[in-house]
């Protein structure tokens, strides 16, 4: 029998594309492309980054960190993403419009025989009913009134999805801010200290020689050099220590900033001051604004929102589908006498097996709506926990500033005495080494202080939903950020609470 030209050629064209299949083989990345990759997103990250120009001050490094940081760059991109799937789900409510074309060849020709019934005869010869050869198109409309009812609550949902992801943009700005304030202080302590850490440990290791070259000259009793030895060694380990902690703090700012990591740029001395009017606001009025305004808390409420319209969308599969569809259909068959027409229709469909099934839908449907309900009031708790917990560490974090700044302010004036009377060879350079540490430390805590200080601030400003007001942070210029960022930063400082919002009557009830 002769294979025809029409077999062959899928069957070639099949085991060619299973061959290929079965040749495919792991490429791992050469040192060419991870080199390239990550020298273009070094590029990327830089790309229309601002140069620093001058010192860093506060305002400035949070305004750098909402425009250029990485993580906050992803969560305004994940609400992008939100927002695009939101437009591209409105679509889904439209009615459907299909336009296909079709094109058909045969090698031989459809022959069909007529047969009588009755006596189970041929009747006539061979006929042809189709063409060798025909074009095909079709241009349909259809609407489904169970898929609209089901792709309008999921655009519902998806709306419900980017305020979700506005609310995490919110909460990840204010982990933002806190980071980048903690950091701000440490950089700014490894500033203010570094020439007086520096002096004191060669201070302390100069001393450390002496002493150990009168002990080796043994012009004394063998343990007062070692004990003065230990007590220069402890200093230092106090000291070298503080140097350690304070390292890194420049590398981290940059790192929050978007800054090059070894850039070596100077900070400006913050403000010290801490604003106590928060602590006088009453509870209440501090409770009213959280849950108005917890990113949290809302997030939680548009959460729940989304498991309730899941519930009507679980309730709407157990209505009847009714589906209508029109068609304008063209056919270029010889053999056709008609090769236009349209076709109209209607057709309704109903899974006989979801009325076995509408009980437990029900109680699957109020199961959700009970859980959303019960997970809304558990994070009110948390936030209203939170709130109390954040105000009471503030209130802490303050008095211990202020403790720590009277240290050392005592601390400092004790060392001018012993500077004096050190200039004046009245006690041994080990008592100087030793105050000086003490100095640096009472200086390294009280930044320590104000930075738990400003990160304490930082938690009751997102426990209460205070952020600075951006319309867009990548429309906003950087001058423009941190000029939003110092009014909000004022703002806190002045002890400004925003009004409630207004509730309307029919809404309140």
């Amino acid at each position: 029998m002769k294979i025809k030209q029409f077999t062959v050629i899928p069957v070639v064209g099949a085991a060619l594309l299973l061959s290929a299949c079965a040749s495919l083989q792991p490429e791992a990345l050469t040192p060419a492309e991870i080199k390239a990759t990550t020298q273009a997103d070094q590029a990327a990250a830089q790309h229309n980054v601002e140069p620093l120009d001058g010192s860093l001050s506060l305002e400035q490094a949070i305004g750098r960190a909402i425009k250029y940081n990485a993580e906050h760059r992803l969560r305004m991109m994940e609400e992008a993403v939100a927002t695009g799937t939101l437009d591209a789900s409105r679509y889904d409510l439209l009615p459907k419009v299909v336009a296909a074309a079709g094109y058909r060849k045969r090698d031989e020709d459809l022959l069909t025989l007529n047969k009588d019934l009755s006596n189970d005869t041929v009747i006539g010869g061979q006929t042809i009913s189709s063409s060798r050869e025909y074009t095909t198109t079709d241009l349909g409309f259809s609407w489904s009134l169970l898929d609209f009812g089901q792709s309008y609550y999921a655009a519902r949902q998806n709306a419900d999805r980017v305020l979700v992801a506005e609310e995490r943009r919110r909460r990840a700005m204010h982990t933002l801010i806190q980071d980048v304030r903690t950091a701000f202080l440490r950089t700014a302590s490894a500033q203010a200290l570094k020439s007086e850490l520096r002096q004191t440990i060669g201070s302390a290791e100069s001393a450390l020689r002496d002493a150990q070259q009168n002990e080796s000259e043994g012009l004394r009793s063998p343990l007062e050099p070692l004990r003065y030895q230990r007590q220069l060694l402890e200093n230092l380990r106090l000291l070298e220590a503080i140097d350690q902690e304070l390292s890194t703090a420049r590398v981290e700012l940059a790192s929050l900033t978007n800054l090059p990591l070894t850039l070596d740029f100077q900070v400006t001395e913050p403000d010290t001051r801490i604003n106590t009017a928060w602590l006088e606001i009453p509870m209440e009025r501090l409770e009213e604004q959280a849950l108005m305004q917890n990113a949290d808390l809302r997030e939680g409420m548009y959460n729940a929102r989304i498991a309730q319209t899941e519930t009507r969308r679980i309730l709407l599969k157990l209505f009847p589908g009714l589906s209508f569809n029109y068609g304008h259909k063209t056919n270029d068959d010889d053999f056709l006498i008609n090769q236009s027409w349209n076709e109209v229709g209607a057709q309704i469909s109903f899974n006989l097996i979801n009325l076995l099934a509408a009980p437990a839908q029900m109680r699957l449907a109020d199961a959700g709506v009970a859980l959303a309900d019960q997970k809304r009031m558990s994070i009110q708790l948390a936030v209203l926990t939170q709130l109390h917990i954040a105000r009471q560490l503030y209130e802490n974090a303050t008095h211990q500033l202020e403790r720590a700044d009277t240290i050392a302010s005592v601390d400092s004036r004790i060392a001018e005495h012993i500077d004096n009377q050190a200039n004046a060879a009245k006690i041994g350079q080990q008592e100087r080494v030793a105050q000086r540490t003490a100095t640096i430390l009472s200086l390294l805590r009280r930044y320590q202080a104000l930075a738990n200080a400003q990160a304490a601030a930082s938690r009751l400003q997102a426990t209460l939903g205070l952020e600075p007001s951006l319309s867009s942070a990548q429309n906003l210029s950087l001058a423009e950020l941190s000029s939003a960022v110092g009014q909000s930063l004022q703002a806190w400082q002045n002890g400004e609470l925003p009004p409630p919002p207004a509730i309307a009557p029919d809404a309140a009830q």
